[in-house]
């Protein structure tokens, strides 16, 4: 018990921080104050005071695209550990539920763009789901080289203490390419710039933002809530990989965890300022080399 809350309280209380670095860095590349750092944790308060407003050519499925779209990360939470801080939830085979737990989420979110009979967010839901669907297969295939190196199937397992043995073995480089993959994979599921950008409202290179433009008040607050937790969840796969380090103490793996998060998200900064947003042909380019190169790294743990 005391496992799940800490788990939830590092989720909850830190995943809104990550936007939060994130604007002040790129704010700082651009010569700029920027927003305060607790932006973010402000936006959700206002949001969450507002009402609802809907369509009166939406139903239900309207509002259940964001409670699935902020439910879907804490249940994933759940599975996967923070730094050394094992999962509270762990199974044989939850790497699968935990692939298609975000899978469910993007049905939804999708599935509540479409319903409010919008073209144009009908246009970013096919974007999303096209590029999803590239993206599916990395995350599968690097999961598969981290289930050979462990030798089992749950992600407690997968993220385990042989992860500094294999960094100190031939299996180092497959780790590496399994590292640059995952980052891609966050980078577009997460919608941040080159795959998307989060503060553009331009027609033509919008895909996440414009299939939530009709959610307002605590609905919107849910969507941005879910995607700063969507964030966190995937960054504690990378920085477990990146720093597979064990102290024996909580308190010192998890101020190791949150100072990985917080350099990643800095480095997540550091691209959108230095990176344009990449073309749209471009994007499934990109996303099937990240899955070939995962397939390599799988090919080199097999041999």
């Amino acid at each position: 018990m005391a496992n799940l809350v800490l788990h939830l309280f590092i989720l909850l209380l830190f995943a809104p921080l990550l936007l939060g670095i994130i604007t002040k860095t790129k704010a700082w590349f651009a010569g700029r104050v920027g927003a305060p750092l607790l932006q973010t944790y402000y936006d959700l308060n206002r949001l969450w005071r507002k009402g609802f407003v809907f369509s009166r050519t939406t139903t239900w499925v309207f509002l259940l695209g964001p409670v699935v779209g902020l439910a879907v990360p804490l249940l994933a939470a759940l599975m996967i550990p923070f730094g050394a801080l094992p999962a509270p939830v762990s199974f044989e085979g939850d790497l699968i539920l935990f692939v298609y737990l975000f899978g469910l989420s993007r049905f939804f979110t999708a599935a509540a763009a479409l319903d409010t009979g919008s073209s144009f967010e009908g246009m970013g839901a096919a974007r999303e789901v096209t590029f999803s669907c590239l993206a599916e297969p990395t995350l599968l295939f690097v999961l598969l080289v981290l289930a050979r190196l462990s030798g089992g199937l749950s992600m407690n397992t997968l993220l385990g203490e042989h992860l500094l043995a294999s960094w100190r073995s031939e299996a180092g480089a497959s780790l590496t390419l399994i590292l640059v993959c995952l980052f891609v994979v966050l980078l577009l599921e997460c919608s941040r710039i080159p795959f998307d950008d989060p503060t553009t409202h331009l027609e033509l290179t919008m895909i996440h933002e414009v299939m939530v433009l009709d959610h307002s008040g605590p609905a919107f607050g849910m969507i941005l809530y879910g995607a700063a937790l969507k964030m966190m969840v995937l960054g504690a796969l990378l920085v477990r990989l990146a720093i597979p380090w064990d102290t024996g103490w909580w308190l010192t793996n998890s101020l190791i965890f949150l100072a990985g998060l917080s350099v990643l998200a800095v480095l997540i900064g550091v691209i959108e300022s230095a990176m344009a947003r990449l073309k749209l042909p471009r994007v499934p380019q990109v996303l099937v080399g990240t899955s070939l190169l995962s397939i390599f790294a799988l090919v080199l743990v097999l041999r």
